[in-house]
This record gives structure tokens, sequence and C-alpha cells, in this order.
């Protein structure tokens, strides 16, 4: 079996295993792991809990852009990236049809000059985002090897497919085996490291604005 063959098969299913053993087992906890209720009664006018929920994760989704420097830079710069791994994963034909493949459903792809754009900004959004970690003394006292590790797991697929596509790696093959074996650690460190927010933010953030509604907190 040569690389690509195992990339694409045994080592692309394992990481695909254990992402929804992780996904779903960090899931569970969260959701079933026993609280204490809140037997206080709901201020007047509060919404119902679903409705609350709802909108603080709908609120919460538009940036509060502040006038200072650091702030202003850190939401924008997370942005850029948010979006632009969005337009590269859901965007690019060839992750269209991986998709397919295994959901069996597909749309149409963004032009690849697009894609190559959102790329080359992404990256540099991640660079940049690395940048302000190691220069900041804030957030490099508050950083832990999970912020590294999933800083590069996160960039590994973006730099590997863009040599990919810009035929930079020789031979091809070869090139397609590291990037996708690139994308395989990325799912296997998901579930278990920082990038799970992509999974909890949501849930996170509904059980807040639950909370501060049925408290009477204005938001």
């Amino acid at each position: 079996m040569d690389l690509l063959s195992f990339a694409r098969g045994p080592a692309l299913q394992f990481a695909i295993g254990v992402f929804c053993f992780g996904v779903t087992w960090r899931l569970a906890i969260l959701l079933f792991t026993p609280q204490a209720r809140d037997l206080t009664p709901a201020r007047k006018g509060a919404l119902p809990s679903p409705i609350a929920g709802g909108r603080e994760v709908f609120r919460r989704m538009w940036p509060e852009i502040h006038p200072t420097g650091s702030n202003m830079f850190t939401t924008i710069n997370g942005y850029v990236f948010h979006l632009g791994l969005a337009v590269i994963v859901f965007g690019f034909a060839p992750h269209i049809q991986l998709i397919k493949s295994i959901f069996g459903t597909a749309w149409p792809s963004l032009p690849n000059f697009v894609i190559h754009i959102a790329g080359g900004v992404t990256i540099a959004s991640l660079i940049a985002a690395l940048v302000k970690r190691l220069t900041s003394p804030v957030l490099r006292l508050i950083s832990t090897l999970d912020d590294y590790i999933s800083w590069a797991v996160t960039i590994a697929p973006l730099i590997t497919g863009y040599m990919l596509v810009g035929r930079l790696i020789q031979p091809y093959n070869t090139a397609l085996a590291v990037h996708i074996l690139s994308f395989v650690v990325l799912l296997i460190w998901l579930p278990f490291g920082k990038l799970m927010h992509a999974f909890i933010v949501f849930i996170s953030r509904a059980r807040t604005g639950a909370y501060l509604n049925h408290r009477g907190a204005q938001l």
C-alpha cells in the first residue's frame, strides 16, 4: 500500500471514526451531566428559554468592535480566518466531492481564484494571530500547549493544500497524501482540544442566554 492509498483509506477512516466518537462523547458529557436546577422564578417579561437561547446565539454571531487597536484586531482577524476556513472547506470543488462521497449531498463550488485568495488570506490571518499571541504579554501568559497545537493542526491543511494546488510539491500523489494526512491529524485532534469550540460554542451561548434571560439581564 502506497502513502496515498493509506491516507485515503485506513488513515482517513480511522480519523473519521475518532472524530465522530470524540465529538459525540464530549457533547454527551456536556448535555447529560446533571446540573443544579435554578428554582428561582423567572423575572417578569422573561422570554421562553429556547427563544432566549436562540437569540443569544444569533446576537453573538455579529461582531462588537470596540475603538481600541488590540480588541479591533482580535475581532476582525477572528472573523477573517473563520470565514476564510468556511469558504475553503465548503466552496472548493474537491472538498465538496469528498463531502458528497460521505454524506451524499453537494452544492455548486466557487471559482478557483476565489479559493486561492481565501487560502492566502486565511493563512496570513492565522500567522498574524500567532504573532499576536507571541508578542502580547497577556496572551502569551495565558496560552497553553493546546493553543499552539490547535493552531498548528489548523494551518497545516491550509499550507499543504495551497502547495498542492500550486504544484509546489512533487510528485502530486505525495503532495495529496501529505495534505490528506494533515487533515487526518486535524480530525483526530479536534474533539479533544480547544477546536471543539466549533460544536460547543452554540450550546454554551444558548445556555448563557437562557440563564441571563431567566435572571432578567438585558442583553
